[in-house]
Formats: C-alpha cells, sequence, structure tokens
C-alpha cells in the first residue's frame, strides 16, 4: 500500500499572530504566538490521505536542551497546565489536515523548535518545521501576568508610544517617547537580551526553566538594561560630557538604542539616564507580553545611609550647597510591571516596582524589583525586593540647614516634598494619572488615611515654599508657571508675627541645577534691606530676564531661594523653589487626517517660533514608528526672534492602529531641545 509523508508544513502565521494579538510582529520570520493558547498548523501530505485508525502524530517542541513530546490526539480540549497536541475530529480534512498545538500558561518564554514524527504501518518518518516565538500572555486567566481590562492591555502590552513625564511637579513636561517593538529586529533583540545575561551564561537550563516566572524574567531585564555588571545595553552618565556617544536627552525611543546594541555585538550603548533606562525597558516587557507603565516620582529621595532623612545645605546667603551624600532628584523614572506575587503570600498582586537605572544593588547585581506597590504602601520592608529603597524614594523627610563657616543658623522640615506627585501616562489618553495614592497614604483635609490617588492640592507648593522663625515667617511664589522668552515673575511675602518693628536683610539668589545634582554657581542674586513695622505683611515683587536666564538654563532647572535676617536677633529664615521653565512646542498638523489608511502618502506640516531674544538655528528631525522609515533630517537656518518656521514631511502608514508622529529641533547655539508630538490614527484601507 502507498505510504504518505509531509511535502510541507503551514504555520498559518497570519491567522495564528491575529488571534495571538501579536500581529504587530509581521516583521518577524518566526511565527509569534502567546502561552496559555492553542495555534494552529497545517499539513499539506503527499501520497495517501491520513488515516486516522492507523497513523500516530507526535510533536516534539524544544526548547534549547529542554523538549517535551506528545501524541496528536483527538481531544480537543485544551490544558493550561501542560502542553498538548490535538485534531480536530469533527473538521478534519485527511489530505491536509491541521494540528493544534497548546502551551501552558506557565510556559517559559523563548524561541522554540519542534519537529513532527509520522508512524504509519510502512514505518517512521520525521520532519523538523521550524520554530515559534513564546510570549507571556496577558489575555490569559490562567498566566501570572493576566491583567483584567481589555483597554489596559492595549496601553501596557500593544501601545508602542507613549508619554515620560519630566520636570517638576508644579510644571511637568510631557515628553514623547517610541516603545517600537513592533520595528524590525526589536523583538529577536529583546529575546537575545535573555540569552546574552549572566543568568543564561552559567546555567542555561536552569535559566530556561526559570523563564516560566515573569519575577524572574524582570529581575534578569532590569540588570540586563544598564551594563554595570554584564553585557546590558545602556551605559549611565551623568557628568555632562557626552564626547563619547549620545547625549541622553537626544534619544526619541527605544529602537535605535536596541539596534545599536545588537550590531555592536552587545556592547553597552552611551548613554542612559534614568528615563531611557525606564523606557527601553518598558519596550523589553512589552515585547515579552508583559505588562508594563513607565513611572515617574517628583522630589525622588535618594538616601544614602537609609535613615528616611534627607538633609540640605544653604549659605546664609542663600546658595544651595552641595554638603550632602544624600541628595533629591527633582524627578526619577522607573517601572511598574503587572503580575501575580505567590513568593510574598496573599495581597501582594498586581503593579510591582521596577528600577533599572544603576544606583544600588540588589542581591549583588545592580538592579531594582520587582517591590509590590502595595508592599511599599504599607511600608512591608520584609518583602522581596527592594521595597525600603522605594520606599524611601517617595516618603522620605528633608531637614534644610542654614549654615556659616561650619556653624547651622537655622533648621527647617518638611515633611511632604519627597514624592509629592507620582504619576504615570492615562490608559488611552496623552495625560498624567495620578498615583500618589497607591504608594502613600495620603491625608485628606478630615486627617484621615485614604489610599485613593490623590490631586496636587493648589497650595502644595506655596506650603513647601514657606519657612517660619519665631518672628517672621516668609513665603516665595512664582506669579505663574515659567514659560521661556519671558520673564520668571515671582513674589515674596513677608510676615511679621511679632508686635515690635524689626529690620530685615533679604538675600535672593538664583542656581541653575540639573534634576539629579545639586545647583552650580549663582547667576542672578539680588540683596536688600526691608523695614517691618508690627504685625506688618510685606510683598517683594522680583523679576529675572530672559537675558539673565537663557544662557544657563536649557534643558536644566533653576532653584530659587530667599534668606531673611533678622538684623536685631540674627535669626534667619527659608524659603526655597525648583522649578523648570517650559519650552517652546512644536506643532505638528496633519492633513486629511480623519483619511489615513495604510501604504498611503500623507502630508504633515512642523511649525516653530522662536520665543526667545535671539536668534536659533538647528536641525529638525522627524520620526514615526509605523510612518516613516529611519529619521528624516530638516537644518532650519538663523530664525530672528519671533520668527515662524514650517517645513513640510510626507509619510507612508505601513500598519493600522494609532501611531506617534514626532518631532525634535535640536537648537545649535543653546542647550536646549524643542518638542512636538501628534498621534495618528491609521485606519483599515
Amino acid at each position: 500500500m502507498e505510504d504518505f509523508f509531509i511535502d510541507y508544513v503551514n504555520l498559518e502565521k497570519s491567522e495564528n499572530q491575529e488571534r495571538h494579538r501579536t500581529e504587530g510582529f509581521s516583521s518577524s520570520r518566526a511565527l509569534v504566538v502567546r502561552r496559555g493558547a492553542p495555534f494552529r498548523i497545517s499539513l499539506q501530505l503527499m501520497g495517501r490521505p491520513f488515516n486516522p485508525k492507523t497513523d500516530l502524530l507526535r510533536v516534539k517542541v524544544m526548547l534549547g536542551h529542554l523538549y517535551v513530546m506528545m501524541p496528536v490526539t483527538f481531544s480537543m480540549k485544551d490544558s493550561s497546565s501542560h502542553w498538548k497536541a490535538y485534531m480536530n475530529p469533527e473538521d478534519l480534512n485527511l489530505q491536509n489536515p491541521s494540528i493544534f498545538i497548546s502551551s501552558p500558561a506557565s510556559a517559559s518564554v523563548g524561541c522554540y523548535r519542534f519537529q513532527l514524527y509520522v508512524f504509519s504501518q510502512e514505518g517512521q518518518q520525521r520532519f523538523a518545521f521550524g520554530k515559534f516565538i513564546l510570549l507571556c500572555n496577558p489575555w490569559c486567566r490562567e498566566d501570572a501576568v493576566h491583567i483584567p481590562f481589555e483597554d489596559q492591555r492595549e496601553e501596557y502590552v500593544q501601545n508602542d508610544s507613549g508619554l515620560l513625564f519630566m520636570g517638576t511637579a508644579m510644571n511637568l513636561v510631557s515628553r514623547p517617547w517610541s516603545f517600537d517593538q513592533y520595528e524590525p529586529g526589536v523583538l529577536e533583540t529583546c529575546l537575545n537580551l535573555l540569552q546574552v545575561s549572566p543568568q543564561h551564561q552559567h546555567n542555561r537550563r536552569v535559566d530556561y526553566l526559570n523563564r516560566n516566572n515573569p519575577v524572574y524574567i524582570s529581575r534578569v531585564v532590569s540588570a540586563m538594561i544598564n551594563s554595570e555588571d554584564d553585557r546590558g545595553v545602556l551605559k549611565g552618565n551623568w557628568s555632562g560630557d557626552f564626547k563619547q556617544g549620545v547625549n541622553p536627552s537626544m534619544w526619541t525611543g527605544s529602537g535605535d538604542i536596541l539596534r545599536q546594541w545588537a550590531q555592536s555585538g552587545y556592547s553597552p550603548v552611551k548613554y542612559g539616564q534614568c528615563w531611557v533606562f525606564a523606557a527601553v525597558m518598558c519596550t523589553v516587557m512589552r515585547v515579552l507580553g508583559i505588562p508594563c507603565r513607565i513611572v515617574t516620582n517628583f522630589n525622588s529621595a535618594h538616601d544614602t545611609n537609609g535613615n528616611l532623612v534627607i538633609e540640605e545645605y544653604y549659605s546664609e546667603r542663600g546658595q544651595k550647597l552641595n554638603h550632602s551624600k544624600d541628595s533629591i532628584w527633582n524627578f526619577h523614572v522607573w517601572v511598574e510591571c503587572w503580575m501575580t506575587r505567590p513568593d510574598l503570600g496573599s495581597g501582594m498582586d498586581g503593579w510591582q516596582v521596577l528600577d533599572p537605572t544603576p544606583q544600588e544593588r540588589s542581591g549583588g547585581v545592580f538592579c531594582c524589583g520587582p517591590a509590590p506597590v502595595k508592599g511599599i504602601r504599607d511600608q512591608r520592608i520584609n518583602l522581596l525586593y527592594d521595597v525600603p529603597f522605594v520606599y524611601a524614594e517617595v516618603n522620605a523627610d528633608v531637614h534644610t540647614f542654614i549654615v556659616s563657616q561650619g556653624r547651622v543658623l537655622s533648621l527647617s522640615k518638611d515633611t511632604e516634598k519627597v514624592g509629592s506627585l507620582i504619576c504615570t501616562k492615562a490608559v488611552g489618553l496623552p495625560r498624567l494619572q495620578n498615583i500618589t495614592g497607591d504608594y502613600k497614604y495620603i491625608k485628606s483635609p478630615t486627617s484621615t488615611l485614604t489610599s485613593r490617588s490623590s490631586t496636587i492640592s493648589e497650595d502644595s507648593t506655596l506650603r513647601r515654599a514657606a519657612s517660619s522663625s519665631k518672628g517672621v515667617l516668609v513665603f516665595l511664589t512664582l506669579d505663574k508657571t515659567p514659560v521661556a522668552g519671558e520673564p520668571i515673575r515671582f513674589m515674596v511675602k513677608v510676615m511679621n508675627k511679632q508686635s515690635v518693628a524689626k529690620g530685615m536683610k533679604v538675600h535672593l539668589n538664583a542656581q541653575a541645577k540639573e534634576y539629579n545634582h545639586s545647583p552650580s554657581d549663582t547667576f542672578w542674586e539680588t540683596n536688600g534691606i526691608i523695614q517691618l513695622g508690627p504685625m506688618e505683611v510685606k510683598v517683594l515683587h522680583q523679576q529675572i530676564l530672559p537675558a539673565q536666564y537663557e544662557h544657563v538654563v536649557g534643558d536644566n532647572l533653576i532653584n530659587l531661594a530667599v534668606v531673611l535676617e533678622d538684623m536685631a536677633s540674627h535669626e534667619r529664615v527659608l524659603a526655597s523653589e525648583e522649578f523648570n521653565i517650559a519650552s517652546p512646542q512644536l506643532t505638528i498638523q496633519v492633513a486629511d487626517e480623519d483619511s489615513i489608511v495604510p501604504n498611503k502618502e500623507q502630508t504633515a506640516t512642523v511649525t516653530f517660533t522662536n520665543p526667545f531674544s535671539h536668534p536659533v538655528n538647528g536641525i529638525l528631525t522627524v520620526v514615526g514608528a509605523s510612518l516613516i522609515q529611519g529619521k528624516i533630517y530638516f537644518r532650519m537656518p538663523p530664525l530672528r526672534p519671533g520668527g515662524r518656521v514650517e517645513q513640510r514631511i510626507t509619510f507612508i502608514p505601513s500598519m493600522v492602529g494609532t501611531k506617534m508622529l514626532q518631532a525634535s529641533l535640536s537648537l545649535t547655539n543653546m542647550n536646549t531641545t524643542i518638542r512636538g508630538f501628534k498621534m495618528v490614527f491609521i485606519n483599515r484601507a
């Protein structure tokens, strides 16, 4: 009797990837599927048809040297805990049969090979047919990364662009970022990151087995994003000297970084700072199927001695001094990943903090987390991993000293500055979601403790910027959010709390600073004397002109302080505020934006108006994942103050969905980059 053999195996890539919500990875040659759900392959037979009564099929699935062999059955009941292969007996084409392969919801993430064995009465034959990539499955209830709402799965797994929040809590900067997870080569690079890790190099079998657990995967990725202990992706640099690489503020997406890392043979890419580390980690986790979002903590404490107190020092003239090993970053960016935590017992499932920025070692390696957000809020410092470190970042107290010649002249304490706002991008919307209440119990107006997400009270800046002594109360407040090209206007309000007249020396001081450093030298100051009558209130109006700050600020912030000295008692009181200056925005308009479809050329216009007091020129860069291949560059000629320039661009969308078009203008005569973005919706043709 004539035998049969397999002529061709069809992995049914488009059908499977649509069903597994991995169609974005269509540029990958491999089939990409998610664990805990079946995928279909079809066979083209030559010779006689398949005979279910006499012919047997077995499937061997391999991850490295690990493998499982399973018979192809006619039972369609999926198993969430075992590998299974089956045919549908009610829809069986004997000449072109289909086989469904189903992985357990706890299968290891990785690139699998599989082989098909045929046992017939005429003899055995083996047919090897390709590979598939298996990712975590947030849509599967049995998966440890299951997240229950579809809009969250779209935002935290599928969305390939987002916003990073920077600046200060009173003047947030929304920086666009392209996660690029569907760009060619990014999926393979993220999988190779696991292969390059020390864990895999040390013991491949154990690493493959552990890759079933998102807790394990997330710690490996957190360590591999920085290059301190391994062949990690990014080299950190906070020195201000970026001649050997790229200024971290110039990156616009993860794809360039991951491609450069892979093409260099896994040498670290120069350079990253916290938001770059976090954004690249977010890309890797979303690629692997683990829900991930980027979180910004404003006024983030770096408590070197773990006493939950940050000490800050000022001179008697209001200059902030670099006297402490502790520090407060104006903002710090990390990620949260969603997963169950069976290793911690009940109540700690959900969002977990992971921080790939190299700061302190965890288990001997520069990584941080996963620390359960619920454990941070409840001060469960005994839990794995790194809860005390993150708790201090959002909860430390600030003690501010005025010192002179090694002598402390005054001390004030602030319990609200650190972790004043913790936020992430809102689901489905280009704005922030305040999640401060997830990390710390917020005092409500009735003084009861609540863990609901709070809003920033209108007087929070005022309250933090106020300081008092026995005799005098001082407030420092900005008239409005400072804007580039406009004077910085502020007022100092002084209240005499006593029924005796006072003479007061007033020292005002402004210093430029980077978000993670103590300020540099003073660039503006003024001094004077005021007389206060008994119980009198005086308001001093001040301004710093653009010509006085433009040369030092750029992407930096400003530390502004006032010190008052009672000329009789020499008692001193200080108020301070750190703020950023709102940059101008590029505006992007897209023609016919309601009728954009794939593979059809579209037009957009980028517009910039110069708000500065001097001419500017620079390089305009336009990017957009699934909209533009690579980057488009334009040289902008000198533009006079108040001048306006328009640049027309064309792009061709390659896939449906909401995509981000980004533009950035790097000014060559200023340390400033102007940015803008536009969300573009591509309809099905």
